[in-house]
């Protein structure tokens, strides 16, 4: 070992984690179709929103114990000039089996413009999930109001799309977290670029043919973050904390107290410009550090088309590290987290980039999905272009790269069942168990066919445990709270968050596999309240419910 590689694995506290000897248990899906077709209202005009549309959300909507599943959809992109037909977001209620029906209608979700993403959390700690849903020049905030039914609250709530100096916002998602500890989640606006059908500039990709257009024909925008006053409003703080002075093409946002100081954090990928990590130094201010950390840039310094992202510890080292996906020949950077505020860019030593070099991706999701106790990455296949080309396939299949620990992956689709349903332009994606099995499901959307909902069936007997909190002196959602599981000689950490891939929320129990192991020999929980409990000898193959301060429930 290299001097350089040594004093990089003290700064870290340790060698990378490995999964020793043991060899990888497969991991296997099974297509189970839905009642969804994203539809972006493409036209031949090739408008910049077209391809974007397909946030994924699963929630317990009604409190039942299973996860349901939400869809952002599209809207005929002349309603953003004109009154004009639209189309409608949708609800599916899970009959705890994993079959789904629409519910959309009676759940008043219909109708909402051009939507993009969805980030869901309990904004007022009413003990029901509420949909914040990110779209072109029109966001929602619709309040779960309990009985199976929502209510558009966002003129009430305060949250604008208007800018004063940008214009009209086109949000394509958002993020729920307490910033300040006060146990009220706040919402993060991520923003594309700026956008006006009137005014957007033809693009071709030969004569006469029109493609969608290089992000460098788009001026940046801001992100926002609205602080929640408790009353059921929202102010805007994103210029008093240190975020609108960092406008740029917001696709992705992950959150993670990466230097485990108590505050939340935001990575944020950009499209063909620079990622942002805005560092949370509590007292109501952000400081923006992405170079410092060396999260700017991948390794070789090149400007990616970087897309969604997830923040969690991948190498069980108790430190998030960070996931995010870009264009074939750009590849899916990785960075390691190695303590002390800094990162390392593990995308060529980790096996990534050749495995990932010909592929283009949108939606990354770290999840363990064979119970082995180490997280792998789910991605959706896709390309942007609406033109094929030779060089670059638009459709693509879905990929999971199995953790091999020691930062190590093998990239799984067909030997996974992934190819069983034609290659798509995949966009969203959510992560959840959907039949009380014990094992992740992944629910995806595609452009303009219908959407997958991908039945984890994977061999093995590993144990699992997931826990849902929920909060009293922090959020209700226990977001931002950091778990680590002891079984036997593994010892694995995750947080709670819902914000996840791209343009969607994962909103289930913080899931562990356990392995062989029977018996979580140790979980302890640390709050955002600063809170902290611990339990042992915990039975394995259950979802546990632990309310703060109190216990299990």
């Amino acid at each position: 070992m290299q001097r350089r590689e040594f004093l990089t694995l003290l700064m870290a506290g340790g060698a990378i984690r490995s999964r020793g000897e043991a060899p990888a248990s497969p991991i296997h899906f099974t297509y189970r179709p839905i009642d969804f077709q994203l539809d972006s209202c493409e036209t031949p005009e090739r408008h910049a929103p077209e391809t974007m549309a397909g946030g994924v959300g699963l929630f317990d909507y009604n409190n039942d114990g299973h996860l349901d599943v939400f869809f952002a959809n599209g809207a005929d992109i002349h309603s953003l000039i004109k009154t004009s037909p639209q189309y409608s977001n949708r609800l599916f209620e899970n009959d705890g089996k994993g079959n789904f029906r629409d519910v959309t209608e009676k759940a008043g979700l219909t109708g909402a413009g051009f939507s993009n993403g969805v980030a869901v959390g309990d904004y007022d700690n009413d003990g029901h999930l509420d949909l914040f849903v990110g779209g072109v020049h029109a966001n929602h905030l619709y309040h779960n109001n309990g009985d199976g039914t929502f209510t558009d609250v966002t003129e009430k709530a305060g949250l604008v799309t208007q800018d004063p100096e940008f214009g009209p916002l086109w949000s394509v998602g958002g993020a729920w977290l307490d910033v300040n500890n006060d146990g009220l989640l706040d919402l993060f606006v991520l923003n594309y670029f700026a956008w006006d059908v009137k005014t957007e500039p033809p693009c071709y990709y030969q004569p006469g043919v029109h493609d969608y257009c290089h992000p460098k024909f788009y001026k940046t925008t801001p992100n926002q973050l609205f602080l929640n006053n408790g009353d059921g409003t929202f102010r805007d703080v994103s210029a008093e904390w240190g975020l609108r002075a960092h406008p740029g093409k917001g696709m992705g946002v992950g959150v993670a107290d990466y230097d485990l100081d108590g505050w939340l954090d935001l990575f944020v990928t950009n499209d063909t410009m620079s990622n942002w990590l805005f560092h949370n130094k509590g007292g109501g201010k952000f400081e923006e550090v992405a170079f410092e950390a060396s999260v700017a840039l991948t390794e070789n310094g090149q400007f990616i088309s970087g897309m969604g992202v997830d923040f969690r510890d991948i190498d069980n080292d108790g430190l998030p590290d960070i996931a995010y996906v870009a264009l074939n020949y750009q590849t899916y950077p990785l960075f390691r987290n190695l303590g002390g505020g800094q990162f390392e860019d593990v995308t060529v030593s980790s096996g990534m980039a050749r495995l990932s070099l010909p592929m283009a991706g949108y939606s990354p999701t770290l999840a363990d999905f064979d119970n082995d106790g180490w997280k792998d990455l789910f991605v959706t296949g896709g390309h942007v272009e609406g033109v094929t080309r030779p060089d670059m396939p638009r459709d693509q299949h879905n990929t999971v790269f199995q953790n091999l620990g020691g930062f190590k992956f093998r990239a799984l689709t067909a030997e996974a069942g992934l190819a069983a349903q034609p290659p798509k332009r995949h966009r969203g994606s959510a992560v959840g168990d959907l039949n009380g099995d014990g094992k992740l499901d992944v629910v995806t959307s595609a452009l303009s066919t219908p959407a997958e909902i991908w039945i984890n069936d994977s061999p093995g007997e590993s144990h699992w445990l997931a826990f849902k909190l929920e909060g009293t002196k922090s959020n209700r959602d226990g977001i931002g709270a950091r778990i680590k599981v002891v079984a036997g000689e593994l010892t694995q950490y995750n947080h709670v968050v819902y914000t996840t891939g791209y343009a969607s929320s994962s909103a289930g129990p913080v899931h562990f596999g356990l392995g062989p192991h029977k018996t979580a020999d140790r979980v302890e929980i640390r709050w955002p309240s600063g809170i902290v409990q611990e339990f042992k000898n915990v039975a394995a193959d259950r979802s546990v419910r632990i309310v703060e301060g109190a216990g299990f429930k």
